[in-house]
């Protein structure tokens, strides 16, 4: 019997073996785990499932938008002079060269022309800027489309609308910072729009100048807020969103295994960790091709800021675009009262207009709660065609805004398609209040419709493009029952409540104020739901595919019993 030598100990010592001791890095993680918990913490948010959708990314590329600003404006702040004192321009762009401007605007054209990599970045900042409110705005009306707003994320949905506010603040302020013609004119437009404050206009334009306009203070003020003081006030919302977010769960759309109580899709580590982080990157790429490639913003052609100047064709960002549209088309309307002037056709679309619809949106998702009295947890999505009416209202805030935004081109497109700009501005005063009239109605009804569609492929199936031919010479086509997934994506969506009617609400005894708003509430709620069409019953769903079946077995019997078969047609 032979013994392996390697596996007989080659000492017989009573000293007992030492084991060795963590890590620096692991006694530290341990030290921590055993005092704040965060290891239990992480392993259950690690593990969390996200589910996985196409329209869940806009929220995604909103985020990785405004983390491409951090990186650029990091960059960009390191060479950028943020003070209004006068020099002369001696640097690599000709044309500009002994022009009198100040230094923000020098430092601009260095970090443009001198700067390696700089003009590439700066382009990059400013596109990244333009995609951040474009896909905050768009995943604003997804959530509000599908039906995310619901409870128990109305806070998140304020805080979404104060994102966009602030982005747009946050856009406006750092395309001021260059201090060129073109956005020294919009700087401008905000020392009237101040001043056409009743009473307080001329104290807020004081005090935010430091002065009379454009005095030496408002770009370092502005450079502050755009650093500083909105970045953290952004950056905080967008941690509270995050945090609102794996709190509640994710939504998810309907299909076999989803419910209420559940999410389906991929865990965060390491399945939705690695799509997010490699996502980033294409969002990092898609940006960096349009700055390298697509020039925005070109300050050398505008030049430095005169106040006794305006840019021919002076446009602002596309985000403000919309109030700038509202400014041009609005008649010149004044009040003169007490010696105080009223200017409404500039306190109307500045002042007004967009606090408004800033309000009117922060309010939507407690409106339709209130007007449905609904007041249970949703963590499924719906299709826009299931809540026509909801649908119909996003659709017709959106045609607005277009209408809007188109207004504030209105000196382009008379150049560009040959038309009388006084003919566009009259057209775009009755069209932004029209438009979104027959939008709303449009969209309701073809809500509607593909209601109607929806319910009859579930009950009647899809054509096949199988055509057979009876002995009789008629002509019919199978129909094949939809797939488990779409079927019960239709049947997912709940059956409307029943309004109460005036009587219920009478018979209930109730006080004179609290009847009145209960009818009003009432009524608004038969409004909501008027015309929509229900999912079919379970008896429906039931005979529906009783005879299905039936069909389909006739139809068979008919193809076996003679050759007056057709075969399938293209594309089944």
């Amino acid at each position: 019997m032979s013994v392996d030598v390697s596996k007989v100990a080659s000492t017989n010592g009573s000293t007992p073996a030492t084991p060795q001791g963590p890590k620096a890095a692991g006694a530290i993680a341990n030290w921590a785990d055993e005092r704040l918990g965060l290891g239990t913490a992480m392993k259950k948010n690690l593990r969390k499932v996200f589910p996985d959708h196409w329209s869940f990314m806009l929220g995604e590329i909103a985020l990785w938008s405004f983390v491409v600003l951090l990186l650029t404006g990091t960059f960009l702040t390191l060479w950028f002079d943020p003070s209004m004192t006068e020099v002369y321009y001696n640097g690599s762009y000709d044309p500009l060269r002994g022009v009198h401007m100040s230094s923000a605007m020098a430092s601009t054209l260095d970090i443009s022309f001198d700067v390696r990599g700089g003009l590439l970045v700066r382009q990059m900042h400013h596109w990244a800027a333009a995609i951040f409110v474009a896909s905050m705005m768009i995943h604003l009306m997804r959530v509000y489309f599908t039906g995310a707003f619901r409870k128990p994320r109305e806070l998140n949905w304020v805080i979404g609308c104060l994102l966009l506010l602030l982005g747009t603040i946050e856009g406006f302020t750092g395309y001021s910072l260059p201090d060129d013609l073109l956005s020294g004119t919009g700087v401008r437009a905000a020392d009237g729009f101040m001043k056409a404050s009743p009473v307080v206009g001329t104290y807020m334009s004081f005090f935010i100048f430091g002065g009379e306009f454009p005095g030496d203070s408002i770009i370092p003020r502005f450079y502050m807020a755009h650093i500083l003081l909105l970045p953290a006030l952004i950056l905080a919302l967008i941690a509270a969103h995050m945090l609102l977010l794996v709190y509640h769960k994710h939504t998810q759309w309907p299909g076999p295994g989803r419910t209420e109580e559940n999410v389906v899709g991929y865990p965060m580590l390491p399945v939705y960790m690695a799509k997010a982080g490699g996502f980033f990157f294409i969002v990092f790429g898609v940006i960096a091709l349009m700055g390298g490639l697509f020039s925005i913003n070109a300050v050398w052609k505008y030049g430095p800021y005169d106040p006794s100047k305006v840019t021919a064709g002076s446009q602002p960002d596309w985000y403000m675009g919309w109030p700038d549209g509202l400014l041009r088309i609005i008649p010149a309307w004044e009040t003169h009262i007490w010696g105080i002037t009223l200017s409404w056709n500039v306190m109307l679309p500045i002042l007004v207009a967009p606090p408004l619809f800033l309000m009117i949106l922060i309010a939507l998702p407690f409106l339709e709660a209130w007007i449905t009295g609904d007041k249970r947890e949703h963590h499924l999505l719906q299709r826009p065609r299931d809540v026509p009416t909801r649908t119909a209202i996003m659709v017709a805030l959106m045609t607005f805004y277009g209408l809007s935004w188109a207004a504030g081109g209105n000196d382009i497109i008379a150049i560009k398609m040959h038309l009388s700009i006084n003919q566009i501005t009259y057209f775009m005063r009755a069209a932004v209040f029209i438009g979104p009239v027959i939008a709303f109605i449009i969209a309701r009804r073809w809500c509607i419709s593909l209601q109607r569609h929806s319910d009859e492929k579930l009950l009647h199936g899809f054509e096949s493009g199988v055509l057979v031919r009876s002995p009789e010479g008629a002509y019919a086509e199978k129909h094949l029952p939809l797939p488990e997934s779409q079927a019960y994506a239709i049947t997912a969506r709940d059956r409307d409540p029943v309004p109460e009617t005036d009587e219920e609400i009478d018979a209930m005894g109730l006080p004179a104020r609290q009847t009145r708003i209960r009818k009003i509430r009432a009524k608004l709620a038969r409004l909501f739901f008027a015309d929509n069409v229900q999912k079919p019953t379970a008896a429906e769903l039931h005979d529906a595919q009783h005879h299905a079946e039936h069909e389909l077995h006739e139809l068979d019997s008919q193809i076996e019993a003679g050759p007056n078969r057709h075969g399938p047609t293209e594309g089944h």
